[in-house]
């Protein structure tokens, strides 16, 4: 893959999103435009109203891009960088990134800084690296994709959001008390390699982030150029528990109720012996980045063949993965 131009007199376009993040809005773009504009650089913001579509504000940010040879920046949480690579992808365009979420795996992997002042200011030196992506079926993930208890955990974690206010213990907390509360479990035929097996788990997830599987203890299992499976099978509430607090002090993978595999495409799909015939040939519902999708099966999970071109920190502005 050729990887576009990037320069000092490249136009940043901004793809920001009104509900990311703890701090307002308007005092945000404030911070991005005034750092844009003391190095003198040529800028456009392209703002996502509450309630607007990721997808309809980013693709017209790209054509934009395209228009005046560009970059396009995600300004938002894992949800909406999702939203705006998605749009980028194949464009031949830039992609830089201003972290303004909660977790902001993304932006963390690649020495992103957190800090929307220091994020902006590494952008003006930033260089153009290529960043792998994961795909199921036609949509990307850039940090993780799933099905099953992960997807109904994510859901419940929104609507605590809304409650008690976007935070890590917010987040931690809605986790915990989903996940004790779930039953139900997946029954799928999963094909690797050629290989066909089956799978009874509690929830399959799908990683593409090097820190995240490193948090939870399994980044043993990552490769070059490979996504990483993991499965959890069915347990009660009290083994849940406990795996979910080794999986918070970075030791999953020791758990026997845990099989992890790394893999380049994975078809899966539902068992139709264990799934009643009302409900056969539904959709799947689907996380990808946070966001909750339903997804016709087979799913094929597997690595992009083209990569992101990534705005990369240099060296003297990318901070450490923590």
């Amino acid at each position: 893959m050729q990887l576009p131009r990037y320069g000092a007199d490249t136009t940043l376009h901004v793809v920001m999103n009104a509900g990311s993040g703890h701090q307002g809005t308007t005092a945000v773009r404030r911070i991005i435009e005034e750092t844009f504009e003391a190095a003198g650089r040529v800028h456009r913001f392209h703002a996502i109203e509450r309630g607007g579509s990721v997808a309809e504000v980013a693709g017209r940010a790209v054509e934009a891009a395209h228009a005046d040879a560009g970059a396009v920046i995600g300004a938002g949480g894992d949800g909406t960088l999702n939203g705006v690579a998605q749009a980028v992808l194949g464009s031949g365009r830039p992609f830089g990134v201003i972290p303004l979420g909660t977790f902001n795996y993304f932006a963390r992997t690649h020495g992103i800084p957190s800090e929307p002042a220091a994020a902006s200011r590494a952008l003006l030196h930033a260089e153009v690296r290529p960043a792998q992506v994961g795909l199921v079926n036609d949509r990307i993930f850039l940090v993780n994709a799933s099905l099953g208890l992960y997807p109904r955990v994510l859901q419940a974690r929104e609507m605590h959001k809304q409650r008690f206010g976007r935070s890590r213990v917010v987040a931690f907390g809605s986790a915990f008390a989903t996940a004790l509360g779930a039953r139900r479990s997946l029954h799928l035929k999963l094909r690797c390699g050629g290989v066909e097996r089956m799978l009874h788990a509690q929830t399959l997830f799908i990683a593409n982030n090097d820190l995240q599987l490193e948090q939870i203890g399994v980044d043993d299992v990552a490769a070059v150029d490979q996504l990483v499976g993991i499965a959890l099978r069915p347990v009660g509430s009290l083994a849940l528990f406990k795996l979910m607090l080794r999986g918070a002090f970075g030791q999953l993978k020791k758990a026997r109720e845990v099989q992890s595999f790394g893999f380049q495409q994975l078809d899966v799909a539902p068992l139709d012996a264990f799934v009643p015939a009302r409900r056969r040939g539904r959709p799947i519902v689907v996380a990808t980045d946070g966001e909750i999708a339903k997804m016709e099966a087979p799913l094929v999970f597997r690595v992009s063949p083209d990569p992101l071109p990534l705005l990369h920190p240099a060296a003297a502005d990318a901070v450490p993965r923590e």
